[in-house]
């Protein structure tokens, strides 16, 4: 076993493989950027080396830095966790010639599994399926239309040096094809330094379902059995689990062994993925899947595949690269159901944009493994989201008997035990995905959330969030007085008439009123046409619980300024006492095209005296290692231009100006 582990990584893996090294009685060393110096990873490791500034190519992807604080701290092995350098095979020959173990494959098997053309190549002489389409390398873009084409669609572009759903567009007609090839391969480019791309057909009613392999230098290889990561947004996973609805045995047999046959073919060592996209349309079948990638790495999503076959990845994977075996395939089997939902950084409000800024207030559940949950995560409160990272806050995993214990129990913690502000996530769409019937019942493909985005991502905080913080600011409408001064309870009590007590609000661009109407025993809220029955209340402290309508809710409330902060169904809001003014001043600005955040500005498609339609690209900015398309929220002519192509813009950054209605 290596002695002192370096982890070129941040965030939560960069602390998970720390909590193995340290049962396993491994020091260990971080690295960190400027704006990471005071981050978790860089607390719980014990030694710190700074690398740079805080953009990814000035420190984490720099090789030459990280090797020689392998060097300074005197680290015998490197792990790199995901992302950053973790599937680049010159890191890799770079860590072998200066004497430090690669916690990975062979360089060969990543430069063999990292280019997407290549790859299948291989795997077609393996016997592996794989999906048809264009692999060639030719790359001018009338020949690659023309494939695309051939092969009828809809087909995917896919970036050859590809990987997180970057590089990739999905082209539904031929007259779309030029466009979203230039996008894609401006996005490659940026994102991995190569602009080659592939065309694949596109599979309907895909499902993306992938194979935990294990490879040892002695030359076995043995599989930990599959995940479903399906629920995908832009082609990034959201919610993965293990097992796969609907896997039978002879279809896992037939997939898990191809997945063994394509790590044998570049004779792989370590921990890796071979994906493989399924065709979702009827029941799955042994002839139904096709290769899609390797990924020569630990996954995002490894959690749930340890959960099920209780075995530590990062441990197995420190073993064997210190020269261990990996186990028998029989000594591998596969118990309960495991969950896992990405927490990020983000508004699904605005379209998904990225969220950054500080996180004055951050609960997660802690990790409980007896109760079967799972927090991995790398920030804390107090800190920050950057805009240099990746936006994940957290993976919250869960495990039970059944799948359908294990979502309700991930329901349950982001219900009671997520709250985070003033950045937004995506915890409310998780916990909607989680509830919908159609995922309860196994029927997932990767079409899920575009087909059912409204449903999933609403414009507005849940009902009761708007409840919760009018029960706060009036004690419960005076359910819960204890005083028998009558003149002291505020509960809306008028002679000749029901107790009424009415409140504006506003949350966000949201604006309503919620009333209180006590009659007796009896509780009801009013919220514009909508009345709701309140049963079973229960105000303590910061927490309220109610059975609303025969639906038992729950919200944890904290008074903050003019209104209460409000954690409901996995959402957290601030609810204000309404401010006519505030709305004004958001009315008056409703023309300005705002940065949603810092970046750069890619293009800006119009100009001054153009006549626009709702919904129209007015702007494409760069941020976080992602294109986001700032569209036009009404039909009108362009008043002004304030940025240019390739220029750097703040938060808030008035981009185009649309002239008044």
């Amino acid at each position: 076993m290596m002695k002192k582990l370096l982890i070129a990584n941040r965030g939560e893996i960069a602390c998970r493989v720390m909590r193995t090294a340290h049962k396993l009685g491994v020091a260990t060393v971080a690295v960190y950027s400027e704006a990471d110096a005071d981050a978790p990873h860089v607390r719980l490791a014990d030694e710190a080396v700074l690398l740079g500034p805080a953009p990814a190519r000035d420190s984490y992807l720099k090789a030459d830095l990280i090797l020689a604080a392998a060097k300074k701290t005197g680290a015998d092995a490197i792990h790199p966790g995901y992302g950053f350098l973790s599937e680049n095979a010159d890191f890799a020959r770079a860590c072998a010639k200066a004497g430090v173990t690669f916690v990975g494959p062979s360089p060969e098997a990543i430069e063999a599994m990292g280019l997407k053309d290549r790859a299948k190549s291989l795997m077609e002489k393996a016997g592996v399926p794989v999906t048809p389409g264009y692999h060639g390398t030719e790359q001018d873009p009338d020949h690659l239309k023309t494939q695309a084409d051939l092969i009828g669609y809809p087909v995917l572009i896919k970036a050859v040096a590809g990987g997180g759903g970057k590089g990739m567009r999905k082209v539904e007609a031929s007259d779309a094809f030029l466009e979203a090839l230039e996008s894609c391969k401006r996005e490659a480019a940026s994102s991995f330094g190569d602009d080659r791309v592939l065309i694949e057909k596109f599979i309907s009613s895909p499902r993306h379902i992938e194979v935990q392999v294990f490879g040892d230098s002695r030359g076995r290889v043995v599989h930990f059995f599959e995940r479903d990561c399906s629920l995908q947004r832009r082609h990034q996973k959201v919610i993965e689990e293990a097992p796969a609805p609907g896997m039978t045995p002879n279809v896992r047999a037939a997939m898990c062994s191809a997945a063994v046959r394509a790590a044998q073919a570049v004779d792989y060592v370590g921990a890796g993925t071979v994906e493989f996209i399924v065709d979702g349309s009827g029941p799955l079948r042994e002839d139904g899947f096709y290769f899609m990638e390797m990924n020569t790495r630990l996954q995002v999503e490894h959690p749930v595949t340890e959960a099920v076959t209780g075995t530590d990845l990062v441990e197995l994977q420190l073993r064997v690269a210190s020269g261990g075996s990996v186990p028998q395939q029989d000594q591998i089997s596969l118990s309960g159901w495991a969950m896992e939902a990405r927490l990020y950084a983000e508004d699904p409000a605005t379209g998904f944009l990225p969220s950054i800024g500080p996180l004055d207030y951050l609960d997660l559940p802690d990790t409980d493994l007896a109760n079967g949950v799972r927090t991995d995560s790398g920030v804390r409160q107090g800190g920050e989201v950057s805009l240099h990272y990746d936006p994940m806050i957290a993976k919250l995993i869960t495990f039970a008997e059944t799948r359908e214990d294990a979502i309700d129990r991930l329901v349950d913690v982001l219900d009671t035990q997520v709250r985070v502000y003033p950045v937004k996530t995506n915890a409310g769409f998780l916990r909607r995905a989680l509830t919908h019937a159609d995922f309860r019942a196994g029927e997932v493909d990767t079409r899920f959330i575009d087909a059912r985005l409204e449903e999933l991502a609403p414009k507005s905080p849940p009902a009761f969030s708007y409840i919760a913080a009018a029960l706060r600011l009036t004690d419960g409408a005076g359910a819960f007085a204890t005083s028998t001064d009558p003149w002291s309870v505020r509960d809306g009590f008028r002679t000749n008439s029901d107790a009424v007590i009415e409140l504006g609000f506003q949350a966000e661009e949201a604006r309503l009123s919620v009333s209180l109407k006590r009659d007796k025993a009896q509780l009801t809220a009013q919220i514009g046409d909508q009345g709701y029955a309140l049963t079973d209340l229960c105000l303590t402290g910061s927490q309220v619980h109610a059975c609303l309508d025969g639906r038992t809710v729950s919200a944890r409330v904290e008074l903050r300024g003019r209104g209460v902060l409000v954690a409901c169904q996995g959402e957290t809001h601030l609810i204000e006492l309404y401010n006519p003014a505030a709305l004004a001043d958001a009315l008056e600005a409703g023309g300005a095209i705002k940065a949603p955040m810092p970046g750069k500005v890619l293009s800006v498609p119009v100009k001054a005296g153009d006549a626009v339609k709702k919904g129209q690209t007015l702007a494409v900015l760069e941020a976080m290692k992602m294109e986001h398309a700032l569209a036009a929220p009404r039909d009108g002519v362009v008043e002004s231009v304030g940025a240019s192509e390739g220029s750097q813009v703040g938060d808030g950054a008035v981009l185009v100006t649309l002239a008044d209605e």
